[in-house]
């Protein structure tokens, strides 16, 4: 028996002021809680995201990480045992199969990401290297009208956000613009992890003629994700980062910021983008 379930979003009381006048009202708060990932009993990440779609977040993050590097090494995903040794809504277990080319002992110096912020810095960049990375496959393009309908296919999708007002969404579109699948979080990159981690465990990676669409910023972990799982275009509806702009420049992925109404803005990647409107669709290649 499960000790805790963790909840995607919880009720509180709290004082609403208002035109001079106060009033005590329910409200919704988004879940924010710790996930421990553990993978063959060593923890390898703890991060603070929303409950829900655990299994694909750490299915999202060990792709992403190369801990599970194609995905097909992992065997089994299920709730593990807290320190009381009952089953936890906060501890996903992860085995991967025998002879899995995997170094753990590499893994040990244990991730820690707060929901703001996932991890960064030297070591990432050093691991996205370490990856072989390879220019985004497929000749994925999109005409700018749709481009700029995409955001208003997102908002009503958004169930949780709507509840709470809260969460960071991220939505995978298909070539022909049909919203293939949306996750909700209070990471942004939580968000991204569940949607890369559906697709994983879906056995559907390289997402090579897909567009990934963001609720927030650009930043360099949204892009890093989007490049290990083939992603080509990536676009958000706030600015990107210096670091997200160089990375995509370098591996030729598209990055569009700023999505809002008719404008946005192209930062890396512009030849995906059919001016003309001659792309009849995100991509005229195989789909992944």
């Amino acid at each position: 028996m499960m000790r805790h379930r963790p909840q995607r979003a919880q009720t509180t009381q709290v004082l609403e002021w208002e035109m001079g006048r106060g009033r005590h009202v329910l409200d919704n708060l988004v879940g924010e809680e710790p996930l421990e990932i553990r993978v063959n009993g060593i923890a390898v990440s703890v991060t603070m995201r929303t409950p829900g779609d655990d299994f694909e977040l750490a299915a999202g993050f060990l792709f992403g990480e190369g801990i599970a590097p194609t995905g097909g090494e992992i065997r089994r995903i299920a709730y593990g045992r807290g320190p009381d040794g009952r089953t936890s809504g906060n501890v996903v277990d992860v085995t991967l199969g025998e002879g899995a080319p995997v170094d753990l002992d590499r893994f040990r110096r244990h991730f820690v990401a707060a929901s703001s912020c996932g991890i960064c810095g030297k070591a990432s960049i050093d691991a996205v290297r370490a990856r072989g990375l390879r220019r985004p496959r497929g000749d994925a393009a999109i005409d700018p009208g749709r481009l700029c309908a995409l955001p208003d296919r997102l908002r009503p999708a958004q169930a949780l956000f709507g509840k709470t007002g809260g969460l960071h969404a991220a939505a995978l579109f298909d070539p022909e613009d049909r919203l293939v699948s949306i996750r909700e979080d209070v990471g942004r990159h939580n968000a991204v992890d569940k949607i890369v981690g559906h697709a994983v465990l879906e056995r559907r990676v390289p997402l090579s003629n897909h567009l990934l669409l963001v609720s927030g910023r650009g930043g360099f972990e949204i892009v890093q994700k989007a490049l290990v799982a083939g992603v080509p275009i990536v676009a958000s509806v706030s600015a990107p980062s210096s670091l997200a702009v160089r990375l995509a420049r370098e591996y030729d992925l598209t990055l569009v910021g700023f999505l809002r109404g008719q404008r946005f803005v192209v930062y890396a990647g512009e030849d995906r983008i059919a001016a003309d409107g001659s792309a009849a669709c995100i991509g005229s290649g195989a789909r992944a």
